[in-house]
């Protein structure tokens, strides 16, 4: 059976990664802030596969490499990393932008994924093998009004993603990323810092994409044969044709 490292696992698209996963028979390292919740996530998938949790913040470079390098010898090969945690910090124009939100963004979204990444890509070449999954966001591909840092950061993931294809190549490790487009997650409720009203505006008058859409495309992924890699993909709902061109019925 193979191992997956999730992160950002307690909620939205990397739940639900965990839970395609299992059903897939493949052994989970959950990781994430809310330890609350990565237990009780383990409860709900642990008569199916092995499931370890890691509780740490990705912005935390040393919480994030003694956090893996503490990984029991049962999870210490991991096959597969989904570089999931991510968030977006409002939505302002660059002269009024708050200068927290941008770090958060920029230390959550890079920093972390790299540091994560790091930590994990080591033992991945010295096994010639594994399947690195970056969480991009249409948001890197394109721009929009008020989107600047977050766009920025997505922007950043992109490109790190093509570069580790490039890097690591020579070592048989296959490395792709999913750009979705408009996912309904807890995404729009942290960007808009709790003002709900607004966030459920964002999804109303057109069907978005589940968290489970998501997981069922990444899970299609990692399940190719060895010979397969799907490098690049952007997921849209039907309605979504653009960052800003959604046909709304409403």
């Amino acid at each position: 059976m193979k191992t997956a490292l999730i992160t950002g696992a307690t909620s939205g698209i990397g739940k639900s990664v965990a839970i395609e996963f299992a059903r897939h028979n493949i052994n989970l390292i959950l990781c994430g802030r809310r330890q609350e919740r990565l237990i009780e996530l383990q409860h709900q998938l642990n008569t199916k596969v092995n499931v370890h949790t890691l509780c740490f913040d990705v912005r935390d470079k040393e919480r994030v490499f003694a956090a893996i390098d503490s990984l029991p010898a049962e999870f210490s090969k991991i096959d597969i990393l989904i570089n999931n945690a991510g968030n977006a910090h409002g939505m302002n124009p660059i002269q009024t932008g708050n200068l927290d939100d941008w770090d958060a963004m920029i230390d959550i979204n890079v920093k972390g994924l790299l540091y994560v990444s790091k930590a994990v890509i080591l033992t991945m070449i010295s096994n010639q093998s594994g399947h690195i999954i970056n969480i991009g966001s249409i948001a890197g591909k394109e721009v929009y009004p008020n989107g600047n840092v977050y766009c920025a950061s997505k922007h950043a993931v992109d490109a790190i993603n093509k570069s580790m294809q490039l890097d690591l190549n020579a070592y048989g490790i296959k490395v792709g990323a999913i750009h979705p487009g408009l996912v309904e997650t807890e995404f729009s409720n942290v960007r808009f810092k709790g003002d709900d009203k607004r966030a459920d505006t964002v999804y109303h008058g057109f069907d978005p994409l589940t968290p489970e859409d998501i997981a069922d495309i990444i899970a299609f992924v990692v399940t190719r044969p060895y010979h397969v890699n799907i490098a690049d993909l952007i997921v849209f709902p039907t309605a979504q044709a653009s960052s800003t061109i959604i046909n709304k019925k409403v």
